[in-house]
């Protein structure tokens, strides 16, 4: 399986905090600007093994990508993670209910974002 993580966040300063603790752990990463971006390049790169995305993006939330990518059968099983400060009981469940695996409250833990990692490509 591959391991390369998609990481898709407005902020590049967090894009760059999640890849370098992905990247120290062996993952390979790629990043997005924001839900649109992070559509195209899952549907551009079939090697994408998981997704960690923002709730709050410009031009498509991440909630809205989360549907997105859903909606095309073929990513059905995309692990994608929600990586945002907002830890509602509301939009987890919402996120759930749209396919994500995992929510993850900002500011996060290096050893709990790569261990949610870990566990979802294994």
């Amino acid at each position: 399986m591959s391991n390369k993580i998609l990481i898709v966040d407005d902020s590049a300063t967090v894009r760059q905090q999640v890849g370098l603790a992905l990247q120290q752990a062996g993952f390979e990463t790629v990043e997005a600007n924001d839900g649109v971006q992070g559509l195209e390049a899952v549907q551009a790169d079939a090697s994408i093994a998981a997704v960690i995305g923002d709730r709050n993006m410009p031009r498509m939330n991440g909630l809205d990508m989360v549907r997105a990518v859903k909606a095309q059968g073929r990513f059905a099983d995309l692990p994608i993670v929600m990586l945002t400060t907002e830890g509602q009981p509301s939009l987890i469940r919402e996120a759930r209910e749209a396919g994500a695996k995992g929510w993850i409250i900002k500011p996060f833990k290096a050893v709990q974002l790569v261990a949610a990692v870990q566990k979802l490509t294994a």
